[in-house]
């Protein structure tokens, strides 16, 4: 390989502003980064390296529940993906040989991996990592990622690739219990492993569950939850200060930890849209409940009118907070308001449609009727004939969550 295109396949620290030199894990971690990233590059091309829009970092103590709550996970982000598990990827053939000859599986195995499992297609909307970071080597790896990812974005993003290379977000999810619920939830579920494994085995229906040694003895079930306290947390609080942090009480039941989660994760979609995009809806209130059906279809459409038409685009924003926002604060009470309009821009059908998935992101819920009408125009006073002019009203009604009245 020549100097050049060295150089072209590798990320040096002066392009990457977010990651903090932090003495070895740092240099370690770029060593790591580059040598994923070009294997990456020469096997598939810089062009078809498309990583997932959203990540979730999922992370938490032993017994948090990461397991249980994956699946609600992933259907409150609205995603189809099963849950990338960090410790499954490291159970492969090519693995267990690394194993086999008396080797660890160590930083550079786990990310090389995990980047190439991250630019499958079923990932490309977004994907829950199931035990990644785990250390501060994987952590600088990570801000690695995101930053080379963002470059990408820029770079990319005047051109037809453009769909290619989204701004990721990134998520850190960290499921917290106590050292003494970490440890009862531990030695439970080593009961239940050990009953079902029995029952198993008693009547050979069934497979056998793996069990793990710590979820028998108190004592190494407490020094798993030490562990965790004294390394992997670490690399996850140092993540808060660049990704989106949401730390869990998982301490409670089922029910209300799926309430912590969804209030965690309550949808912002303006964070996810391209800077330039925001710009021009921000003007424009959330309405209190926002809609999260189809969330990853409705960010990519908005994003792609922002790109590809853009003056249209800001002339649908304009008419929107200009025209309809004031009719619709004097309906904020009922929750229900309707528009009539004769605005010519509206008889373009991308402009409708535009229309609609704003009033979606903001919240709302609009539905568009057009209506032709004939309007006399002159009458001919010798024959009495009346001349008509056609004439296009659309009736946009715009439904959303109303004002409650308090009555004493």
């Amino acid at each position: 390989m020549s100097s050049a295109t060295a150089s072209k396949n590798t990320l040096d620290s002066s392009s990457v502003g977010e990651v903090k030199s932090a003495g070895l894990e740092i240099k370690d971690a770029l060593l790591i980064f580059n040598e994923a990233w070009a294997e990456l590059e020469s096997e598939f091309g810089c062009k078809n390296l498309c990583f997932p829009k959203e990540i979730i970092l999922l992370g938490g103590a032993p017994g948090a529940g990461k397991g249980t709550n994956t699946g609600f996970i992933i259907k409150a982000r609205g995603l189809t993906c099963a849950p990338i598990v960090v410790s499954d990827l490291l159970d492969t053939p090519e693995m267990k040989r690394l194993k086999d000859g008396g080797n660890m599986v160590g930083d550079r195995e786990v990310v090389a991996i995990l980047f190439r499992k991250l630019i499958e297609p079923d990932f490309r909307d977004g994907a829950v990592l199931d035990g990644f970071p785990r250390t501060d080597v994987q952590v600088e790896c990570m801000k690695l990622l995101v930053a080379k990812l963002g470059q990408l974005h820029r770079e990319y993003r005047e051109t037809a690739l453009a769909a290619n290379f989204r701004r990721p977000t990134v998520h850190v999810m960290v499921l917290f219990v106590d050292e003494k619920s970490s440890v009862e939830r531990q030695l439970s579920r080593g009961k239940e492993i050990e009953r079902h494994n029995a029952e198993v085995e008693a009547t050979g229906i069934g497979e056998k569950q793996e069990l793990r040694v710590t979820d028998l003895d108190p004592i190494r079930a407490q020094h798993r939850y030490r562990v965790f306290k004294e390394s992997t947390w670490d690399a996850l609080q140092s993540l808060k200060e660049i990704f989106f942090y949401h730390l869990v009480n998982a301490q409670g039941s089922f029910a209300e930890v799926e309430q912590n989660i969804l209030k965690e994760l309550k949808y912002q979609s303006s964070l996810e849209l391209d800077p330039r995009t925001f710009e021009k809806v921000r003007g424009l209130p959330l309405a209190s409940e926002i809609v999260i059906h189809a969330r990853q279809e409705l960010v990519r459409r908005l994003d792609s009118y922002s790109h590809e038409h853009g003056e249209l685009f800001g002339c649908v924003v304009d008419l929107i907070g200009g025209r309809f926002m004031p009719i619709i604060k004097r309906h904020a009470i009922s929750g229900r308001a309707i528009v009539n309009s004769e605005d010519a821009l509206l008889s373009d059908p991308l402009a409708l449609t535009m229309l609609i998935d704003i009033f979606s992101e903001r919240g709302f819920h609009a539905v568009v009727d057009k209506q032709l009408n004939r309007v006399p125009e002159r009458i001919d006073l010798e024959s009495g004939e009346i001349s008509f002019r056609p004439n296009t009203v659309y009736r946009i009604r715009i439904y959303f969550e109303g004002s409650e009245i308090r009555r004493g």
